[in-house]
């Protein structure tokens, strides 16, 4: 009979399946109970997953990274050189590896349902040699033993199994802001899971400060998803445009060739899918999402312009508009988390923003219980005479990652979507005194705002 194996699903996917053997318990203990090591093809893996269900065995407790680095370099080394250096190899690419842990939950589910395919198949060649010397009952229980193996056994975090977790380095993976001084408190930008969110009037800016930010993922080379509720797809395009170019709105028919020959060479993209107002939910976005990666199409940043537009996933009719809102903010971060990158989004103010100088959390429309969910949160506010001035103030209402409480002056260009924040006030309030009043005023406003 032929040997099984997962070669056709080639090097990458076997490397990513060690991988989550070497970091994750629960599926190391999973699939450790169907995994033939036979199944990989290549033997630097074969060893390391051998090594790695050794000390299991031995010591009944799942090794540590640290741990299997000193394995690596001591106990492997009565295997051949070659083998012994492409583990090492492999070990050190894994853990530097950005994209190591892209389509995971795929890998898990494909290699667990190959593997118990495996074992059910080796309980019936058993159950046939026993089908004439043995009773019903004993070739039942061989097959139904086969069948429970590879079962899901994670019942939760083990505080003790689990211990090497707790101190294991997660990476954000921040992307930037394109303001340095709101990436210096928010450690880099927003991070992989994370929901942050843009608060501002209507007129405003809300979707140009969407673009703004999606740009520049796709300046750092990474790929986004744009969720459209408002505008046309093509009105979005337009506006990257302008912000990744420099051009302005109003030329961009007159200067289409010169716009082609700067965005065509760019690593990152932009993908950009319109729903008609409150036609899509976030299951229609998980959907689509899903969609995506079938396509093999890479998920680095999604945003919805704006989480306000959406209607409410499975709400029960009646619903008061407040705590569907809520729903549809905390399915958002959900999002964030599934797709492990950062999901930025907008809400609308209540009337009292639109003409403040300043616009804090108070001023959410319809369920302040979305700045609960949210990671980040920052406001955007223009007077007519900012808009005249191409000036606003952005306040960070909420910050999980580093301070809050901070408003700073803006330029604010519609013409070609430029947007560079300028200053904060609290930090150029010695040489202004009016200004250090305001800072003062602000901040004690906050801090009884949030008790």
């Amino acid at each position: 009979m032929e040997q099984a194996s997962l070669s056709k699903h080639g090097k990458d996917f076997q490397e990513k399946l060690v991988y989550l053997i070497m970091t994750e318990r629960p599926f190391c203990d999973q699939i450790g109970e169907v995994l033939d090591v036979s199944f990989l093809e290549l033997k630097y893996l074969q060893v390391l997953v051998s090594k790695i269900y050794e000390y299991k065995e031995k010591y009944t407790t799942h090794p540590s990274l640290k741990v299997l680095g000193s394995i690596i370099k001591s106990d492997i080394s009565n295997d051949d050189d070659a083998v012994r250096e492409q583990v090492a190899d492999y070990f050190t690419r894994s853990l530097t590896d950005v994209e190591i842990l892209r389509d995971c939950e795929y890998i898990k589910e494909t290699s667990l349902d190959f593997c118990k395919k495996q074992k059910l198949k080796e309980a019936m060649m058993k159950s046939v040699k026993l089908l004439n010397n043995s009773s019903f009952d004993e070739i039942s229980t061989v097959i139904n033993d086969a069948i429970k193996l590879g079962a899901d056994s994670n019942y939760g975090y083990d505080y003790k199994k689990d211990f090497e977790e707790r101190y294991m380095l997660k990476a954000r993976n921040p992307i930037t802001t394109g303001w340095d001084k709101i990436d210096d408190i928010c450690k880099g930008g927003l991070g992989n899971g994370e929901l942050g969110v843009v608060i501002a009037p209507t007129g405003a800016g809300k979707s140009m400060v969407l673009v703004h930010l999606g740009a520049q993922a796709i300046k750092a080379g990474l790929n986004v998803i744009h969720y459209t509720l408002e505008l046309s797809h093509t009105t979005i395009g337009q506006r990257y445009d302008s912000c990744l170019t420099g051009v302005h709105l109003k030329d961009l028919f007159s200067l289409k060739e010169q716009i082609y020959e700067k965005v065509k060479d760019m690593d990152g993209n932009v993908i950009i899918k319109e729903y008609p107002t409150k036609s899509a939910s976030t299951n229609t976005i998980r959907a689509h999402l899903d969609k995506l990666k079938q396509q093999g199409v890479p998920i680095d940043m999604i945003i919805v312009d704006y989480g306000d537009l959406l209607k409410p996933a499975n709400a029960p009719r009646g619903n008061e508009k407040r705590h569907d809102l809520e729903s549809i903010y905390e399915e958002l971060r959900a999002i964030a988390q599934v797709c492990e990158c950062p999901v930025w989004t907008a809400s609308q103010t209540n009337r009292s923003g639109l003409n403040a100088e300043l616009i804090t959390m108070e001023a959410i429309s319809e369920s302040f219980n979305k700045c609960f969910v949210a990671d980040f949160i920052f406001s955007l506010s223009r007077t007519i005479t900012d808009k005249a001035k191409n000036r606003g103030k952005i306040f960070i209402a909420k910050n999980r990652n580093g301070r809050d409480g901070i408003p700073y002056t803006i330029s604010m260009d519609t013409s070609n979507i430029k947007l560079k924040v300028i200053e904060s006030d609290l930090e150029d309030a010695s040489q202004k005194p009016d200004a250090k009043k305001q800072a003062e005023r602000i901040n004690q406003y906050y801090k009884e705002f949030k008790k």
